[in-house]
Parts: structure tokens; sequence; C-alpha cells
């Protein structure tokens, strides 16, 4: 318990505390863990340190407003305990060991799962991660707000994100537009992320000073990354060569994740998907960590984590999955054998 007295000097005591001392009660109600006492031209504030200050806070606050304006209001006094109390809420969230990052709009960016939690611990531990897990388990877009999070440290200087962009056959040479109109649909996931966590203007000033690149993968070869939060996304569309060069292109003091989803693969028929490879070559090696995300950890609409154990279930047991069957001609579901409904 502390003790703290406030001398109010050149105020009307009524336009400040308000008809019997109406502030007072107000700021009683709001910190019950508290004491306060008017007594003269002085407040006498009792109670635990943090409280105490707390409402000190408030009050300076209202002798400033009182200063400029002749009088304090109820609403103004409701006013300044819910701006405190918002203010001590997001001090508390920031010295939460389990706090990312806040986002644009000031919201806490947090880990929702044991999985994202153990992909944020990696991420502290390990200077390349491999997270793989399917569709909605938050991978990118978690990925993405631990480069933001290193950022705004200082642990880097830069983050650089890249996405192959070769899929199913095509090539982006043979794709219409310029490179940014080619890269974007493939990239567009990543500026999504990135929207919700920077402010638009500084997100700006990061594009534009090259302090934030987003590029496809075949523009990383002959680069030697130094000082950077690295992230390569959908790494399953990667070939062998692709990802073995992106993985040494490594430079000191840098930080990389590699992001992937083995159930997604879209890479040519017959062609070996490099994450696939790396899990099997790179397992083992001092320095690296793989962390497996699951159906559990999905935290996109609720249908979603069915859907990915439905088609688990499916590949488990392909020889019950009769793909003629799928659909009719209807659209509407599966047609019995005999073609008839």
């Amino acid at each position: 318990m502390v003790e703290k007295t406030i001398t109010l000097e050149n105020i009307s005591l009524v336009d400040f505390l308000g008809a019997g001392n109406q502030h007072i009660r107000q700021l009683s109600a709001a910190f019950p863990g508290s004491k306060i006492i008017s007594r003269g031209n002085e407040i006498k504030l009792q109670g635990p340190t943090p409280i105490v200050t707390r409402i000190a806070d408030i009050i300076a606050s209202l002798i400033e407003h009182y200063h400029e304006y002749g009088q304090v209001t109820d609403q103004q006094v409701d006013h300044l305990i819910a701006a405190e109390t918002e203010t001590a809420a997001m001090r508390q969230a920031q010295s939460s060991p389990d706090v990312i990052v806040y986002g644009a709009r000031g919201g806490v960016i947090r880990a929702r799962t044991a999985n994202q939690q153990k992909l944020v611990d990696a991420v502290l531990n390990y200077d390349l991660v491999f997270a793989l897990g399917p569709a909605g388990t938050g991978k990118t877009f978690l990925s993405v707000a631990l480069a933001v999070r290193a950022l705004k440290n200082k642990e880097v200087k830069k983050i650089i994100i890249s996405r192959p962009v070769v899929e199913a056959g095509e090539s982006l040479g043979f794709l219409p537009g310029d490179m940014k109109e080619k890269v974007d649909p493939y990239i567009r996931p990543i500026y999504d992320a990135l929207e919700e966590l920077l402010p638009a203007e500084k997100l700006t000033a990061y594009y534009a000073n090259k302090t934030i690149e987003i590029a496809p993968l075949a523009y990383m070869r002959g680069r030697t990354l130094d000082g950077a939060f690295v992230l390569l996304d959908e790494a399953q569309n990667t070939t062998p060569s692709q990802i073995k060069m992106f993985l040494t292109r490594m430079g000191p003091n840098a930080k990389v994740m590699v992001n992937g989803d083995r159930s997604q693969i879209d890479l040519p028929h017959r062609q070996k998907s490099g994450l696939i490879e790396a899990m099997d070559v790179l397992r083992g090696v001092k320095g690296i960590a793989f962390v497996e995300m699951t159906a559990d950890d999905v935290v996109r609409h609720r249908l979603v984590k069915d859907i990915v154990l439905a088609y688990d279930r499916a590949n488990a047991h392909p020889e019950n999955h009769h793909p003629d069957e799928d659909r009719g001609s209807d659209g509407l579901g599966a047609l019995p054998r005999g073609g008839r409904r």
C-alpha cells in the first residue's frame, strides 16, 4: 500500500470535483482497491502502487482539462477512466510473453494453438525453421507476424518474403501482364498479412526503401540474404534445385522460415517437391527445427478442420475413393452405379 497527496492550486473545488464530490465517487467506483479522500484543496490517494499511479495520472489529466476549459464534467471523468483502463490493458498485454506483435489497428497478435506456440518458440531458438501443416493453420500469417516483430525489435534490418510462382506447369514468361501483375495473385496473401500488421503509411515506406521485399523465388538466385528475416511460403511447390538455391542464400545474422503443406503440391505430375526432399535430407541437422501443424491447429471456419480431416482419411485409404463417382453432370454429388438417382 502506498499513499500519495495531490494539491489542487488555483482550482474551484466545486467545478473540479463536481457536486457532492461526484468525480471522487466515479474514481472510487472505477478503482475499488483504492481509497480516495478529498480534504480542502488536497486529494489523498491510498492503495496498491499500480492503482494509485493510474488514479494520479487521471487526476493530472483532469487538472490539465480544468485549466483549459474551466470545469470538469462527469462525462470527461468517465472518458479518462475508460482511456486509462484501455491503456493499462495494452500495457499488460505488451508485457505478456505470449504476445508476438500488435496489429495495424492495435489488436494483439499471439499464438492461438499449442503448435503455433511451438512455432513461435522455434523461431526464437533456431535460425532455420520449417513450418509444415494443412491449410488454415495460420502458417503464413504467423510467420509474417514473427518477421514484423523481428523488424520492430531491430533483430533484423529487413524482411524478404518469397513464394514460388510456377504452379501447375505455368511459368512467368507465359503469363500476361507486367511483373507486378504476374506475381500479385501468388503473393496476395502476403500483402494481406502485412496490411493487418502494419499501418498503411509505414508499409508503403517499407516497400519504397526495400525494408520489406516481396519477390518470386527465382529472384533470390545469386543473392546473399544477410541480416534479414527471410520467409519462403508455399514451399511444397518448389523443385529440389529451387529450395536448395533458396536455403543456400542464407547469410550471417539471418533468420529463415520455410512454410509448406505436403497435401497441396501443385507441381507437374512426376515432379518431386523440393520441400519433401529437404525434409528428408535436413532432418537431424543441428540448428534446424521442424514444427508440424495438424487439423487441430486450423483457425479458419470450423468446416476447414472437417475438410482437412476428410481428405486425410481419403488419402489414407485411396482404394475406397472413386473419382468417377464424385459428381454427376448436375453437380449435385455422386450418382449411384446405374447412373440414376
